[in-house]
């Protein structure tokens, strides 16, 4: 390589001279000097007043000293230039200049050295006086709300005390919440669902006239003055409300036995309430009456298999065999009181079981109606309030078939969607009894019902898990677990292997199943045990076509052999026959070889007597615990 080619840096030592040390022994360092304090000491070296260049190419003249002479007379020689001092300090500027824009460049540009802040001593703070410092500053904003909204408040109370007294300020109050029309000289309200599509005609129209008596209650509660009087009709005055009850009937000819009667002691609306308690009061009413209404004509419309009862306020229907749906529409006026009061009967207070859900899905049912004939899916017409629904719409673009169109017309009855809720009801009531008592009269295994708490008006679940007591942790497969879906009339039923089955709303369906899976449950948990021991399993079958044929389901047996060979156990379940244990020893002596292919003894003399063990004299708290010391003292034995 070329000696012109090769780079050498020279650097500056990066070393601290030391300056001073101690008597302990510590050294005190002089700090480096930065880039343009060396570059001024450099500087500093630099003669400015010497020309090197004078004196250079010139001729010597004859005349010329002795270089001492010159010497001596050059250091006295003043500056024959004026403005020679201006010039060395404009030099000593520019320098400065030059290398302080070096440092720049370097700085910002090359990153090569980080110009940081100078540290400063941290300022000292007192927490305790930051805290009260707040605290005041919070105190005095909130002394000044507080004080601005009681002056709100009191401002508003004169306003509504001015305006209690003042017909058209209660009349304009009156008119944001109910619809108002003026009628001749006479200002009349409507109460009426016609503009929602109401199928319910009757009269809603009430009156409105300026009070004489001024000394009425408000709707708070508070004594005022009111100028407004409302006069609603009388077939709307009282209290009415839905009653429903489901009863269990054990005979099925009594269709009257479900009759509801009207609660003593119910109060009416007062002559001299506030107006708002009395339309209030009346709304209630109306939608009780139209909902009664809707309900009787689907009854007498929608066929089933069970005719529907109208009678009267009543409506009656059968949802299950013995199970009977009764819905009374119960109306008090208050007339009822006085001529209870003329034949002087003893009227006790007694508590009427009603259904408070089927109650509240009722008037749900109606509400959504309402509201669907109102809020229809946009687009469309601003001012239309009947149309058709999104899906109708779009079954152009879709192409729906007339099928589908017919399908999408049909609406299901208020009617008939209660029921539906009634019949699931009943029937999650049922199935949690069957499980209860199956679980309270079942000690061995236990089982143990595990139920959603989110669930759909029309299907809920429930998972049921079969152990046996001590025996849980041996494996997931000694855990019998199933879910059942709880419908409108039928129960599905998921096995743990994942296989369905379907069952109707009989409670003798679903015990038999439970008897089922516990019989099940019983041979796996042997099985089991077996695997843990080290006992050979021989045969084992959940369904068995051998022996006496079960009422209902089929019997499950199990057959397995010790480790050695000389054991042989076999034990059966069934749903109704109950366990069965057997065991049978092999002679080891015997010589019963048929053939030299066989070489375990497990498979020797099958087809020898069993000897019946009794269960109930092993010792054990459960079956899995008795099995498993049989199988224990067999294998040492």
């Amino acid at each position: 390589m070329a000696a012109g080619n090769v780079k050498v840096s020279v650097e500056a030592l990066q070393e601290h001279r030391i300056q001073e040390v101690g008597l302990d022994g510590e050294e005190k360092y002089v700090q480096q000097l930065s880039m343009s304090e060396n570059l001024t000491r450099l500087a500093h070296k630099i003669d400015f007043y010497k020309d090197e260049t004078e004196g250079k190419g010139k001729p010597a003249s004859e005349g010329e000293k002795e270089p001492a002479e010159e010497k001596q007379l050059a250091a006295f020689q003043p500056s024959l230039w004026p403005w020679d001092s201006v010039r060395n300090h404009l030099k000593a500027s520019l320098t400065e200049m030059s290398v302080l824009l070096d440092v720049l460049n370097l700085v910002k540009e090359k990153q090569y050295l980080v110009a940081d802040p100078v540290s400063q001593d941290p300022i000292e703070t007192k927490p305790a006086i930051q805290l009260l410092a707040k605290k005041k500053s919070l105190s005095a904003a909130s002394t000044v709300l507080t004080s601005g909204a009681e002056r709100l408040k009191r401002s508003l109370a004169d306003a509504n005390k001015k305006n209690a007294t003042d017909f058209h300020a209660e009349l304009l109050r009156l008119r944001k919440q109910w619809r108002l029309k003026k009628v001749s000289t006479n200002i009349v309200g409507d109460l009426t669902y016609k503009s929602v599509g109401s199928r319910f005609w009757q009269g809603g129209s009430f009156e409105v006239r300026k009070s004489s008596e001024v000394d009425r209650v408000d709707a708070e509660g508070e004594g005022s003055k009111s100028m407004v009087e409302v006069t609603v009709p009388s077939e709307l005055e009282g209290v009415a409300y839905i009653q429903v009850e489901v009863k269990t009937v054990p005979d099925m000819m009594d269709l009257t036995s479900c009759t509801l009667k009207m609660p003593p002691g119910l109060s009416s609306v007062p002559e001299n309430a506030y107006w708002q308690s009395k339309l209030d009061a009346a709304q209630n009413v109306l939608f009780c009456k139209e909902l009664f209404a809707q309900l009787a004509r689907e009854a007498v419309q929608v066929k089933s298999a069970t005719p529907h009862m109208v009678v009267s306020n009543q409506i009656i229907t059968n949802v299950f065999p013995g199970h009977q749906l009764s819905i009374v529409l119960c109306h008090y006026t208050g007339k009822e009181k006085k001529s209870g009061e003329q034949q002087q009967v003893p009227v006790t207070a007694q508590k009427l079981e009603h259904n408070h859900v089927l109650e509240h899905s009722l008037h749900q049912l109606l509400h959504e109606v309402h509201h669907s004939n109102v809020s229809l899916n946009p687009p469309h017409p601003v001012n239309a309030t009947l149309g058709m629904t999104k899906r109708r719409r779009l079954a152009g673009p879709e192409c729906l078939t007339r099928q589908e169109l017919v399908e999408m017309t049909e609406n299901e009855s208020l009617l008939s969607q209660i029921i539906k809720q009634t019949k699931h009801g009943v029937l999650r009531i049922r199935s949690m009894h069957v499980i209860d008592n199956m679980a309270i009269n079942i000690q061995d295994p236990q089982i143990t019902a595990h139920w959603g708490c989110l669930n759909s008006p029309l299907e809920s679940s429930v998972r049921i898990f079969i152990t046996s007591a001590g025996y849980e942790s041996i494996s997931t497969l000694s855990r019998t677990s199933l879910v059942l879906l709880i419908g409108v009339d039928t129960i599905r039923v998921v096995m743990k292997d994942g296989r369905t089955c379907l069952l109707s709303f009989e409670d003798k369906e679903l015990q038999d199943l439970l008897a089922w899976q516990i019989a099940q449950h019983h041979t796996s948990v042997v099985q089991q045990i077996a695997r843990y021991q080290g006992w050979q399993i021989l045969s084992a079958n959940s369904s068995i076509g051998s022996g006496d044929m079960e009422p209902f389901a089929t019997a499950s047996a199990i057959t397995i052999a010790s480790p050695k060979g000389d054991k042989i156990i076999s034990f059966r379940s069934g749903p109704t026959s109950g366990q069965q244990l057997k065991v049978k020893t092999l002679d080891p002596t015997a010589d019963s070889h048929p053939s030299p292919a066989v070489t375990d003894r497990s498979w020797f003399e099958h087809g020898g007597s069993f000897k019946e063990v009794n269960l109930e004299k092993l010792e054990g708290r459960n079956l899995a615990s008795k099995i498993d010391m049989l199988m224990a003292h067999l294998s040492t034995t």
